[in-house]
């Protein structure tokens, strides 16, 4: 039998920031709304959680649905609940965050999203809801894991790496996740400090430089 309450319950959705270095630029994932509200705007792929359904695989569920992707890492940023935060009504949201490091993955629109597109951080169209804000909080986020003091959570730049990287590809992850420049000689310093990285021995081939030492980072 269900239960009547006596006090307005609100509703629950997710929404997923999905990061990924493309074209040597941090970009974020964002779809076309196919449905009012805001139709026709750019937003971080969501959605209501299932009355059944634990949040975690609400949030998979929306994100394949909407772009195809699935199977990715996701983790819990924050959640957000200002009561005019959606007109549709009182709607708390539990965002993500999910690493993608692959430049070929490809995201397709779909559900009730009529496009799914990469997009630079640093040039967003107008976003829908308060995404605008969980977006710049999920790249505050980022940024924050990848400092000298956090050295586990430092671990995510990594994911954006090749198993076997050179010291230039981390370099410039580090650097366009952090969202500044850092020294060169003082970059790697820190890298073969902080972290057991190995030489494997091999080297870089293909592109326009002379090839170049592989590492790789030590497995625990």
């Amino acid at each position: 039998m269900s239960y009547t309450y006596d006090f307005p319950r609100p509703s629950v959705t997710t929404d997923i920031v999905v990061f990924s270095i493309r074209d040597g630029v941090l970009q974020v994932l964002l779809i076309e709304r196919n449905l009012e509200p805001f139709k026709g705007a750019w937003a971080i792929p969501g959605g209501f959680v299932q009355m059944d359904e634990d949040l975690l695989d609400g949030a998979l569920r929306e994100l394949e649905e909407e772009t195809g992707l699935a199977r990715i890492p996701i983790r819990q940023l924050r959640a957000y609940g200002a009561p005019g935060r959606d007109p549709r009504g009182r709607v708390i949201t539990i965002a993500f965050i999910a690493l993608v490091p692959s430049d070929d993955l490809i995201a397709r629109g779909g559900s009730d999203a009529q496009d799914a597109k990469w997009f630079p951080v640093e040039d967003l169209p107008p976003l829908a809801f308060d995404h605008a804000q969980i977006l710049a909080d999920g790249r505050a986020q980022l940024a924050k894991e990848v400092t000298a003091s956090t050295h586990d959570s430092a671990l995510v730049a990594f994911d954006f790496l090749p198993s076997k990287f050179t010291l230039s590809q981390a370099q410039e992850v580090f650097e366009t996740l952090r969202g500044e420049t850092m020294d060169k000689r003082n970059f790697r310093k820190w890298l073969t400090n902080e972290w057991s990285i190995e030489d494997t021995g091999e080297k870089s081939s293909g592109g326009r430089h002379r090839p170049a030492a592989l590492f790789r980072l030590k497995p625990d």
